[in-house]
């Protein structure tokens, strides 16, 4: 198949990157791994594998990595982007001026801008223009996708033909990849999760149990439908792998680097001491910060991201914030 099929560009070489690149090229496509710094990216291409995020995973013969953005999307290659949410505007900026006009862009990043509080579908038209555009999203681990174990993804697009051309490169051995056409609820429910993943972190930090885990999580999944609807998604998008698959994924498994950050503050560590100890982007962290001031300015309740805020951010203590959720008057489930 490499031998015909045109390249595939993935832009951001960490864990979930490095995991994409890894399971494209396994299905034959010859795919360009692009890292922003030149002596970690020739690293990289020397030892054939990310021995920082997925050691003990080797590239496949297609996979080569480079430092050039202009030579890891030539000959018209399909784009996918998967660094943090914090460096996505710019990477898209720094990317518009090697794309021919009109190139659809995909992305496997999660999260809201932190600081213009926009969705990354807004983030790109901003470089792009009206460009066809998917958000791939899920509840997938990177390691686990890496080591080949099986996984299922929504790609959500604002173009039929873009999402079944991502499918196809995606679906193949033990990854599924399923189309939607809701790109608004698909972002939300990536961006959410690593919030509500902070939130269920602390609870088991605070030693709080199982079912406290569990009416977090559920909880969770209401204020972010609610936040979801109120801006323009659907509320059948956050019950599928986008929405409540993720949320499950993210707040239950310690692989999740959000669910670790809150079991650190719950355990009465500072977000300073976690994040140094994590060594990677919490992406719940900023998102938190940008989800609740799009909840605001939609009028939409979100308690659970709002107290979450308060510890981040505002110096309240964990306990005192599961204290006043607690407090909050009765109210009908739905």
């Amino acid at each position: 198949m490499s031998g015909s099929a045109p390249p595939l560009a993935v832009i951001g070489a960490g864990s979930w990157g490095t995991a994409l690149a890894i399971h494209l090229a396994r299905g034959g496509h010859p795919v360009r791994l692009w890292g922003h710094r030149p002596e970690a990216a020739q690293r990289l291409e020397e030892a054939r594998e990310n021995r920082a995020y997925l050691p003990g995973i080797p590239f496949p013969e297609g996979l080569t990595v480079t430092a050039s953005l202009g030579e890891a999307v030539a000959g018209e290659a399909a784009v996918l982007v998967a660094v943090p949410s914090h460096a996505f505007a710019r990477t898209v900026a720094d990317l518009h001026p090697h794309l021919p006009a009109g190139t659809p862009l995909a992305w496997a990043t999660k999260g809201l801008d932190p600081d213009s509080r926009r969705l990354l579908h807004e983030e790109a038209a901003e470089s792009l223009g009206p460009v066809a555009m998917a958000a791939i999203s899920g509840p997938t681990f990177a390691a686990e996708v890496g080591a080949g174990r099986p996984t299922a993804v929504t790609v959500a697009a604002n173009d039929p033909g873009l999402a079944a051309a991502w499918v196809g490169r995606l679906h193949h051995g033990a990854f599924r990849a399923y189309t939607s056409d809701d790109l608004i609820g698909v972002e939300l429910g990536g961006a959410v999760k690593n919030v509500l993943a902070i939130a269920t972190g602390i609870a088991d930090g605070l030693s709080l149990g199982a079912n406290t885990r569990a009416a977090l999580i559920t909880r969770g999944l209401a204020e972010a439908t609610r936040l979801g609807v109120a801006l323009g998604g659907r509320a059948e998008t956050f019950t599928g792998l986008a929405g409540m698959g993720d949320l499950v994924l993210t707040c239950t498994d310690d692989q999740s680097r959000n669910r670790r950050f809150g079991l650190a503050l719950g355990g009465g560590g500072s977000a300073a001491e976690a994040r140094a100890a994590i060594g990677q982007v919490v992406e719940g962290e900023p998102t938190t910060r940008a989800v609740l001031a799009r909840a605001h300015e939609a009028g939409v309740e979100m308690p659970i991201t709002e107290q979450v805020y308060r510890v981040l951010f505002e110096g309240v203590a964990p306990r005192v914030a599961v204290e006043e959720l607690l407090a909050r008057e009765p109210k009908p489930e739905a």
